[in-house]
């Protein structure tokens, strides 16, 4: 997501290159939090995690649906918002038996870091 500084929003409505390949970055986010367990959730309750899963849901599921100035909108304001609330770890697959996180990141809240609530 560091590369939206790049551009504008004009430009990545414009191209379908740019404006997909901003899709895929804040699915991947999605499809993480939509693998979390419903424990690790309800722990970190500071996260809206059930919003972030829902937008999962539009880009994966509702291409015909998905607003730019929505998505825009995600990548600017409320992808910086999250990112202090989270801290992503590398897992070692080779050593992880835990299906969840043999294929992502693993996923953890870093509530000191944050009190107002995380939200996508």
């Amino acid at each position: 997501m560091e590369h939206k500084v790049r551009y504008t929003f004009e430009e990545v409505e414009a191209d379908p290159i740019l404006f997909y390949g901003f899709v895929k970055h804040v699915e991947i986010i999605g499809e993480a939090v939509y693998m979390l367990t419903k424990e690790f959730r309800t722990d970190h309750p500071e996260v809206d995690w059930d919003v972030i899963e829902g937008m999962r849901h539009v880009l994966v599921h509702g291409y015909y649906q998905i607003r730019p100035k929505q998505l825009w909108n995600t990548v600017e304001y409320d992808i910086p918002a999250l990112k202090p609330c989270l801290v992503l770890e590398k897992v070692d697959t080779k050593k992880s038996t835990n299906e969840q996180e043999k294929h992502f990141k693993s996923l953890h809240v870093a509530a000191s870091q944050s009190a107002s609530p995380c939200r996508l």
